[in-house]
């Protein structure tokens, strides 16, 4: 009983500093665009980015239940507490690597390729619930795609109905707007990505014998949130300079049309309780709109570093979550 109460511990430890650095890792998505435009010095942008996904988190608890229940059983899942410890390991390695070099990838990716890798190699393919595992998938792959598509049209009704103002005059009074749609931005974050760890460790509670059903304890949800809120008052800068510039070069009206598109597709999400990539939503938004603004104006090498970067997270944190599994498994 010791050692289940130790791990489950450190389950808690890590599913919150998974959140912590998630939060610095995905923040940079959520002001990149404002930050950029000058719309908002970086420092009143992260603080308004921090309030907004603490309050994000506290709102919606549907994304954590999936992830509790759809990716492997928690009431069944054998050596549960070294699976779940073991993705945690692997995604908070994947997460501090791509950081590190300023590549914005996809926390959700690492997370649920985690899990899965963990638990297959603890009881194999059947360990999977492909139901729920799939459905996941399907919306990890095409949000981007929404995203895209939604940024270019958004864009595109943007360019029909100013099209006879003042260029100057029209970016001046969006800076005000993106004041706003950043803010709007960080509270879809919230309610999407900070619910991942929520349900990571309603897992381990169940598997554990701690909690009996998939609801989500106060107590979790108020952590998460405050750990996702600290984080995010850390920023990301490396990632802000990748995604607010290296994609293409932003302005008012262009962060605005990303802005709303991202939080509509990652809202979207939330309402039908699917967890998505914020990173892969927003990068593509960005893309989307600056398609529609000019094509030789995105900088596709850098789309194309971040879309091997997206493909190889899902393989290579199931990898690392593996043998993390077998390590973990001989210690305990």
């Amino acid at each position: 009983m010791d050692v289940v109460f130790i791990v489950t511990a450190l389950i808690v430890i890590g599913a919150l500093a998974f959140d912590f650095i998630n939060g610095f890792h995905d923040t940079a998505n959520a002001i990149a665009t404002s930050v950029s435009t000058k719309a908002l010095k970086p420092r009143h942008a992260i603080l308004l980015a921090a309030v907004m996904n603490f309050v994000g988190a506290m709102t919606f608890t549907g994304v954590a239940k999936t992830i509790t229940k759809d990716i492997v059983d928690p009431f069944t899942l054998e050596n549960g507490s070294i699976v779940i410890l073991a993705a945690l390991v692997a995604a908070i390695f994947w997460n501090l690597l791509t950081w590190y070099y300023g590549i914005p990838s996809s926390s959700s990716h690492a997370i649920i390729g985690s899990i899965a890798g963990a638990a297959i190699a603890a009881a194999g393919l059947d360990a999977l619930n492909y139901t729920g595992f799939l459905k996941i998938l399907q919306a990890l792959i095409f949000s981007p795609l929404l995203a895209f598509g939604l940024g270019y049209i958004v864009y595109s009704i943007f360019k029909v109905i100013f099209k006879n103002n003042n260029l100057t005059k029209t970016n001046r009074n969006f800076r005000y707007f993106q004041v706003a749609t950043a803010a709007l931005q960080s509270f879809t974050h919230g309610t999407n990505d900070a619910q991942k760890a929520m349900g990571i460790i309603t897992m381990a509670l169940i598997a554990n014998g701690f909690h009996s059903t998939d609801d989500i304890p106060f107590w979790v949800q108020l952590s998460c949130a405050i750990a996702m809120g600290l984080g995010t008052s850390v920023g990301g800068w490396k990632i802000i300079k990748t995604v607010g510039g290296n994609i293409m070069k932003i302005r008012p009206v262009n962060g605005v049309a990303a802005d709303l598109t991202g939080a509509m597709v990652i809202f979207g999400a939330t309402f039908i309780h699917l967890p998505v990539s914020t990173t892969h939503v927003i990068s593509s938004g960005i893309l989307g709109v600056g398609t529609a603004h000019r094509v030789k104006g995105v900088k596709w090498t850098t789309a194309q570093r971040m879309l091997i970067t997206w493909v190889i997270t899902l393989p290579i944190s199931a990898t690392v979550a593996a043998i993390s599994y077998f390590i973990l498994n001989a210690i305990f």
